[in-house]
């Protein structure tokens, strides 16, 4: 891959996305961008960038644009975050919503966070009957979670034994969790630098390890869109090393926040754009 076609490719990963890609760049867009290339009938990377160059083709840009996002999830990820969730501000929120408290997982990936809140609401009466809502760009990656089906090194990774044994099944040389806890997880195909609304506030929203590599004015305006979606009284949770965003005050735990007073106020609908 040449210089201009990796300036090219990192170009409209962050037009369509946000994301900025650093590091050794050239190695992982060879890396990330090869299986396409066969995929597509092309002989190498570089054929593949001059077809899109040349075409302009909206559903090449979108495959090349998913396959190169940064997609590291796992079960029960910065367990200091989730027993924070279960210990204090869940219960909190739950005894407070007649109707169930509203969490949206923002960037879901391949769905072992929202599985994991789906998880802790089944282990917690306390926590009431939560909406888990997860979105993400890469309908790959939305496919993977809507399907619950996972490998042996995937569930190794953060998931308890007792879980495992609880809430899912051997499926396919894998494990496949529960019928009963997919069914709790609404999804959604969104891009979270586009803009979106929402039927009714959400009460908590984990946007983890998302934004910190975004552009900063796609981080500015995704961190707004959120802040707009969330309860006057809501939690956001960012990753253990991301800092508060404007508006925002440290909360229960590394990542978690609390919207500052001075936030109350507008809320928007959970549909797609357009």
């Amino acid at each position: 891959m040449s210089p201009g076609d990796l300036e090219f490719v990192c170009a409209l990963v962050r037009a369509r996305s946000g994301l900025v890609l650093t590091g050794e760049r050239g190695f992982f867009a060879e890396t990330r961008l090869s299986p396409v290339a066969r995929r597509e009938g092309a002989a190498s990377v570089s054929e593949l960038v001059s077809k899109l160059k040349s075409t302009h083709d909206d559903r090449l840009m979108r495959v090349v644009v998913e396959a190169m996002l940064l997609q590291e999830t796992s079960f029960f990820r910065d367990r200091t975050a989730f027993r924070a969730l279960t210990s204090e501000v869940l219960p909190d929120l739950a005894a407070g919503r007649r109707g169930g408290v509203r969490i949206w997982s923002a960037g879901c990936a391949s769905g072992q966070e929202p599985y994991s809140l789906a998880m802790m609401a089944a282990d917690c009466p306390e926590l009431g009957d939560p909406h888990i809502f997860a979105s993400d760009l890469s309908a790959a990656a939305l496919e993977k979670a809507e399907s619950g089906l996972y490998t042996h090194f995937e569930v190794q990774r953060g998931l308890p034994i007792r879980s495992l044994l609880r809430h899912f099944e051997p499926a396919d040389d894998g494990w496949r969790i529960s019928p009963r806890l997919r069914q709790r997880v609404r999804w959604r195909r969104l891009n979270l630098i586009d803009p979106f609304t929402v039927n009714d506030p959400f009460d908590v929203i984990l946007c983890r390890n998302v934004v910190d590599a975004f552009h900063p004015t796609a981080r500015a305006k995704t961190l707004e869109g959120l802040s707009q979606a969330l309860s006057p009284d809501g939690w956001l949770m960012l990753g253990v090393e991301e800092d508060a965003p404007a508006g925002f005050v440290a909360g229960a735990a590394p990542g978690l926040f609390r919207r500052a007073p001075a936030l109350e106020g507008a809320s928007r609908a959970w549909a797609l754009p357009g």
